[in-house]
């Protein structure tokens, strides 16, 4: 079919076109159906299609995760129940508020019985509070001989009580001997009226930023 016989159809008269105008007409009038199907309604379900494929797979991996902890649960409660175990440990490695005074007394003595000079021993005048814990750092200028401070250092190491010396900073003294510099820092656990004065303060806080 030439280019002519192709002008002289009848678009009012398509039933009687030859067959191979008809075939291509319909071919046509499909693709305009489909693409207007797609713009005006396919395209937003295939969209629509593709965010619940996501969801379904966001779904799926939770729902994984959520069994593998299922499964690990003994596991993980028995992880928490050490991990308690362990702290509880460490809390009883921390002096009562009764009980400062006494550990203060027994750094005073390490010293002391190696034969060293405290020349300052001031602790702060306030503490330094933590959740569970207070901290009480002591300004300390001890004069001696440099094996008695080695001792002094492993004699407070083995003090029932945490106690670390920190910021030291040696100095050469009179007659040969060293002055050392340092802050040594004491903990001790908070009573439960402590602990929730804490937290309603930690709360207060995180309410007013």
């Amino acid at each position: 079919m030439t280019l002519d016989d192709l002008r002289r159809l009848d678009p009012k008269n398509i039933g009687n076109w030859p067959l191979g105008p008809k075939v291509a007409a319909l071919f046509a009038f499909l693709a305009v159906i489909i693409f207007i199907s797609y713009w005006f309604d396919w395209q937003h379900q295939i969209e629509e299609l593709d965010t619940h494929r996501a969801k379904e797979a966001q779904l799926r991996q939770t729902f994984v995760d959520k069994k593998r902890q299922a499964i690990n649960l003994e596991a993980y409660r028995k992880q928490l129940a050490d991990i308690e175990k362990s702290f509880g440990a460490l809390l009883k490695q921390l002096p009562s508020k009764s009980e400062m005074d006494a550990l203060l007394t027994d750094i005073n003595q390490a010293g002391l019985g190696r034969g060293l000079q405290f020349e300052l021993f001031k602790p702060a005048p306030a503490e330094t509070f933590s959740e569970f814990y207070a901290e009480l750092p002591i300004q300390l200028k001890i004069s001696g001989g440099y094996h008695d401070f080695g001792a002094f250092a492993t004699d407070i190491s083995k003090l029932s009580r945490i106690v670390t010396l920190n910021d030291i900073e040696l100095n050469s003294g009179k007659d040969g001997q060293i002055v050392m510099d340092s802050v040594a820092k004491t903990y001790r656990y908070l009573d439960e009226e402590e602990v929730a004065a804490q937290r309603k303060a930690a709360k207060a806080k995180s309410k007013g930023k």
